[in-house]
């Protein structure tokens, strides 16, 4: 028996599945259509189309269709495709990919790469589908396409070796964006600042080395501003746009943090763009020029951070977790102003997701959180709990689809129902 068929057979011995109720599920073929392919979402506006959704759970919470023991060690999320869910984990000094089909059975394992086991070891970022394939980065720096159906792996490219990828304390985190045809990275490297590479082959499409900076932690997102399309990420000093058609540098704006956790997917609404950093950095509303070739400070507010929790855009409020030592709050601010509408110091800090005027929030101990959007703030309607663990253990952001919520974190997956029997 070869290393790597071991080492499979382990995974899919320890990817245990129970709680497994299927007795009302909806039929196979409309579950082939759930799709959630990405960090975020299809837009990565991280804001689920789902509706006919529960408003508030049973005291114990809703019920659970399964949960998936010991999918590895780590922090990433779960992306939904073609009746499949994408995770990955660190499994002995092995990193898996690992796809399970919609009741929770393991359809296969692959190996990604070394495991990182440095500072917070374990998985970082979520497996991103894209045409029948899935991608993902490596902590240290190992990119790879998978075939999605079987886990074949179609190509590897070490950044590393092409790019001379360089990252900071925590290694490389990010979410990789694939369209049309171009999978997007920051390889941080003095080949390759950011590069784009083919999807079909890894051969490299175009490199910008004009950023005179390394890799943060950011997940970046594709905006269309006027009629000018721009990747928007942050480095370990700045936020900075891209032409995704050639790699060109559109924007760039200085943002320092206090501390190098700069993880926030920017929030892009209005012409506008959110960044921010964790632990006193604060966060930033920048304006787009018209022409798209600058961009400035609008308002700064320090007591905004945001380190791994992520921040969604609706109805024109910000919502995000802020993890300033001392001043942990939930905030809602209006997106344009800054203007506090409501803070909260019960939650801690919460990954986020949205779906129908409704935040679920996943705090790092474990508590789960519904909470109703309002005018002018929100109200927290429901919680349960899943196994208390110590603090940054749950990291991954939940994920609404198919009318489920799914909860990664502590080397499991929680899978919940969470439709309102009564919306038909």
């Amino acid at each position: 028996m070869s290393p790597r068929t071991l080492r499979q057979l382990i995974c899919g011995m320890l990817c245990v599945v129970f709680a497994r109720d299927t007795a009302a599920q909806p039929a196979v073929a409309s579950r082939e259509l759930w799709t959630w392919p990405q960090h975020h979402g299809p837009d990565r506006t991280n804001i689920s189309p789902e509706t006919g959704l529960l408003r508030q759970w049973p005291a114990e919470g809703p019920r659970l269709v399964w949960q998936a023991a010991e999918c590895g060690e780590g922090y990433s999320g779960v992306s939904i495709a073609d009746g499949l869910v994408f995770t990955a984990g660190s499994v002995g000094d092995t990193e898996m990919v690992l796809a399970l089909d919609l009741d929770g059975r393991v359809q296969w394992q692959t190996p990604s790469g070394p495991s990182w086991e440095a500072a917070s070891p374990g998985s970082r970022a979520t497996p991103t589908y894209y045409a029948g394939a899935v991608y993902l980065v490596n902590p240290q720096g190992r990119l790879s396409c998978f075939e999605a159906g079987t886990g074949h792996v179609r190509w590897t490219v070490d950044l590393v070796e092409r790019f001379e990828a360089r990252w900071g304390v925590w290694g490389l985190a990010e979410n990789l964006i694939v369209d049309e045809g171009r999978v997007y990275c920051m390889p941080g490297g003095a080949q390759g600042r950011v590069v784009a590479l083919d999807a079909q082959s890894g051969a490299t499409i175009w490199t910008n080395t004009s950023i005179r900076d390394t890799a943060a932690y950011c997940s970046p997102t594709i905006i269309t501003h006027g009629d000018v399309r721009q990747w928007v990420s942050m480095t370990q000093r700045s936020a900075v746009a891209l032409d995704p058609a050639t790699g060109d540098l559109l924007w760039e704006v200085p943002f320092v943090p206090r501390s190098p956790q700069n993880a926030l997917t920017p929030v892009y609404g209005q012409g506008h763009v959110f960044v921010a950093a964790g632990h006193s950095s604060g966060g930033s509303l920048l304006k787009i020029a018209d022409d798209s070739r600058s961009a400035a400070v609008v308002w700064h507010r320090e007591d905004l951070d945001n380190c791994h929790s992520g921040s969604i855009l609706l109805d024109g409020k910000l919502f995000g977790a802020a993890c300033r030592q001392g001043g942990r709050h939930f905030y809602c601010v209006d997106f344009l102003t800054g203007e506090s509408l409501q803070l909260d110091r019960t939650l801690g800090k919460v990954g986020l997701t949205s779906a129908e005027g409704m935040i679920y929030a996943l705090g790092y101990e474990g508590t789960v959180s519904l909470l109703k959007v309002l005018p002018r703030g929100f109200k927290i309607v429901s919680q349960f709990e899943l196994p208390r663990r110590p603090p940054n253990t749950y990291l991954a952001h939940p994920v609404v689809c198919g009318g489920r919520l799914y909860l990664r974190g502590d080397g499991k997956l929680w899978v919940y129902d969470i439709r309102d029997p009564s919306a038909g």
